[in-house]
């Protein structure tokens, strides 16, 4: 926003309960850092900082989306193994069956 024009915001004052605000002059922004810590930026420092985290949390993203879909072949071939032992044990069963000793 210019520093002469009038600018219109949002804020939070609770959770799920929203105010708005309008803001003459707006030449820094606070942001919440976290830790009951909260500084007070120009919009470029702000931008700089956002955009740091922004690209931070893409990579992370990506790293457990690979870690997921390395997770789910791992779920796949359990299962797999799980259904060669049991069809293994079942044939392991019915030659068992059929080796016994003829009473007729």
């Amino acid at each position: 926003a210019e520093k002469d024009e009038e600018y219109t915001t949002n804020f939070e004052l609770a959770p799920n309960i929203l105010a708005t605000a309008k803001l003459a002059k707006v030449e820094k922004v606070c942001l919440w850092l976290g830790a009951n810590v909260m500084m007070e930026f120009t919009f470029e420092e702000a931008e700089a900082l956002l955009g740091g985290n922004l690209e931070t949390a893409t990579t992370n993203l990506g790293k457990v989306n690979e870690q997921l879909d390395y997770l789910r072949d791992q779920v796949t071939t359990t299962e797999v193994n799980i259904a060669r032992v049991y069809n293994h044990e079942v044939r392991a069963r019915r030659a068992a069956g059929n080796a016994g000793p003829k009473t007729s």
